[in-house]
This record gives C-alpha cells, structure tokens and sequence, in this order.
C-alpha cells in the first residue's frame, strides 16, 4: 500500500482543480464529494493512495473540516475509499493502466464466465469470514432487491446485493475486483439486452437464488454457498444464451 511522506501527500491537494469556496455545509458536501470522486474516477488519485488530510483538503477547497469528512464518508459509502483511523483515507478504486475501456470490448456472456470464477471463491469466503453485521447489510441489500421488478432498478440493486456479499469476505482485492465487474455490468451491450432478459419470471427466479444464497451462507455451509451461487450464475448463462441466440 502507497505511504508517502508527509509534505508529499499534503502537496497532491494541489493536482485537483482550483475552485471557489463552497457554500453551506449540506450542499458543500454534495460539490465536494462529486469532485473528490472526479479525481478518483480520472486517475488523479489511484488504488491504494492516500488522500490528503481533512485540514489539507478544506485549506484547499475553502471548507470546514466537518464538510471534508461528510464527503469523505460519502466516497466511503460508494466504496471508493476506504478509512483507517490513525492512517488517514485510502483509493479503493483504479483504472486499468493501459485506459482500454474493457466495459466496451466484454460481452455479456464473457461476463457472466468471469463472475463463475470469483463470485463462487466470495461464497466460500463469505461462509468463512462475515460477521453479524455483514449478515445485516446483506439482508437490507436483498429486501431492496426484492421489492425491484423492473430490469432498470433491478440491475443496479442486484449489483449492490452482489457486492455486499463481496464485502463480507473482508478480502479488499475481492471487493476491488468486483467494482470492476459492477462496472463492466453497465456497459452499451448488457443495457440493450436486460430489458428482454430481465422479464417478472425471471426477476422472481433470480431473488429465490438470492435468498437461497443468503441462508446456506448465514448457516456457514461453504458447499451449499458454492453450489447455489453455481446454480445461479448457470441459469443467468442460459437466459442469456437464449436472448443471443
């Protein structure tokens, strides 16, 4: 993980674009966080880098400290950033060195392979490794995702679901790899294809699996946790093989 020295890491507040004084705290921590995910999105702060300091950051963007931490908190909670207290706040996000855009080069069932491979090792460690609280936030993302039944809210609730799950491993670079899945999940090919894909059947289909899921891993049964996230993920590669072909 990047450590840089003090004066260098107070010195990289100044790669981000000048602006004005922000107003009141509320709405100032709405601007400051769009722009400190800007930065991070861009590239100009990158996985595993510290930001700079609360005291660096409103010096700069002509705020009070409490507003830097209610946007810090919000980049948290985009998991974009991870806090550790005595350490300071960290990119949990990057770009791929090269800058192809592999959303746009990744088909749907190319996807779907990728996620066979890392979504049953997040069963497994998910069975291992999550806690009471995990189990919690788990249960909220899939009560949200069960009340969804159009593709459009769906999708962005079955990737926070999916995601969820991936945090309660604790594995960070299980975490990072799945934002990038979540990202590839937006791309032109899958937004054409959801809405013949994700029918009311389906929907229903797919949220038994989840909840199926949830409760063979609340019960820490590794083999079930693989075998129905398996099942899950066989099932959304035929629905898509029929919807291609």
């Amino acid at each position: 993980m990047a450590d840089y020295p003090a004066w260098q890491v107070a010195s990289r507040v100044h790669t981000l674009t000048a602006p004005a004084a922000l107003p009141h705290q509320s709405r100032g921590a709405d601007q400051l966080t769009a722009r400190l995910r800007q930065a991070i999105l861009s590239g100009q702060y990158t996985f595993s880098e510290r930001l700079p300091s609360e005291r660096e950051l409103a010096k700069h963007f002509g705020t009070s400290r409490g507003t830097v931490r209610k946007a810090i908190a919000r980049l948290a909670d985009m998991h974009l950033v991870d806090r550790k207290i005595g350490s300071g706040t960290f990119v949990l996000y990057g770009e791929f060195a090269d800058r192809i855009d592999i959303a746009n080069v990744t088909s749907p069932l190319e996807l779907i392979e990728v996620r066979v491979g890392i979504e049953v090792q997040i069963a497994r460690l998910s069975v291992a490794n999550a806690t009471v609280v995990d189990f919690e936030r788990i249960s909220s993302a899939l009560e949200q995702l069960e009340d969804c039944n159009d593709p459009e809210s769906f999708t962005q609730a079955d990737s926070h679901f999916h995601l969820a799950l991936a945090e309660s491993t604790h594995n960070r670079l299980l975490v990072w790899l799945y934002q990038l899945l979540n990202e590839v999940r937006n791309h032109a090919q899958w937004r054409a294809m959801k809405d013949q894909i994700l029918t009311v059947e389906r929907i229903e289909r797919y949220n038994l699996q989840h909840r199926q899921l949830l409760s063979v891993i609340m019960n820490r049964d590794a083999d079930g946790a693989v075998d129905t996230i398996q099942r899950h993920l066989d099932q959304a590669r035929k629905d898509l093989h029929g919807v291609s072909d």
